[in-house]
């Protein structure tokens, strides 16, 4: 991997981390582009620069991380669906990440479902107040629909979230928080198992991990700050089209037989 190509996939993962349209999938269709997305290393860059992602939500929101004891215990307990899930069916999960067409399908039906969210969820009379006990948790249980791919989990949060009676503004800011938690988490398990199979980097490396965290960390900021503006004012809409058209195309070329290499 050459420093154009870590900053590529790097810009791709900032930008669509937090946004509900699979983040995963467009790093790994950038990969695959450029020709390395069957390499080790490039596998382990891909998750390894989330940590950049997750630390610029800590940075915007900094204050709000550091208060009360209440906010904490509530992103612990949103993230411990997600956590249980994922170590009782981690083969399962494993399995369907191998599976294009449920990617295709995900994003497609997921797509739909955002064309539907401005009418269902409308942020008339409601407030921007963090959820509850019993709301956090079940926010926790939509992510855990998330480990199907193509979902976003991103996508699950904030639309369990408005489920729960949260103004779209707010829905976002928690899918935010739990990110935190719980891709620290996916990272540190998913980096630990690269280095028990041996990888070991080397200093150019090290450095195009250093690079990507950086340029994650700067676009995911500018990501989330257009992200909040823009939802606030347009809803769900662009993005549901998006999903849609991004399905539709995965499904086509899959239906048609040509191979294609996105998780």
């Amino acid at each position: 991997m050459t420093f154009f190509e870590a900053i590529i996939i790097a810009i791709v993962e900032g930008i669509t981390e937090f946004l509900p349209i699979s983040s995963t999938g467009h790093m790994i269709i950038t990969s695959s582009a450029m020709g390395i997305a069957h390499e080790s290393f490039t596998k382990l860059f891909t998750i390894a620069i989330q940590f950049g992602a997750i630390l610029s939500v800590v940075v915007l929101y900094w204050k709000r991380f550091f208060q009360t004891k209440e906010f904490y215990f509530k992103l612990f307990i949103a993230f411990i669906p997600a956590a249980v899930f994922g170590v009782l069916f981690n083969d399962f999960i494993d399995a369907l990440l191998e599976n294009v067409l449920v990617v295709g399908i995900t994003l497609f039906l997921g797509g739909i479902v955002f064309l539907m969210l401005d009418k269902l969820f409308n942020d008339q009379g409601k407030s921007d107040a963090a959820p509850s006990y019993p709301s956090a948790l079940k926010i926790g249980f939509f992510q855990v629909i998330a480990m199907i791919p193509g979902v976003s989990r991103s996508a699950a949060t904030i639309i369990g979230g408005l489920s729960q009676n949260l103004t779209r503004k707010a829905a976002a800011e928690f899918s935010f928080f739990l990110a935190v938690p719980t891709m620290f988490a996916a990272t540190a398990k998913k980096t630990l198992d690269f280095y028990q199979e041996g990888v070991a980097l080397d200093s150019h490396q090290i450095n195009l991990l250093i690079i990507g965290n950086l340029v994650a960390f700067v676009v995911a900021m500018l990501a989330i700050k257009t992200f909040i503006g823009y939802l606030s004012k347009h809803g769900f809409k662009a993005f549901g089209y998006y999903r849609i058209i991004m399905g539709a195309l995965i499904i086509i070329l899959y239906l048609a037989g040509i191979e294609l290499n996105i998780v």
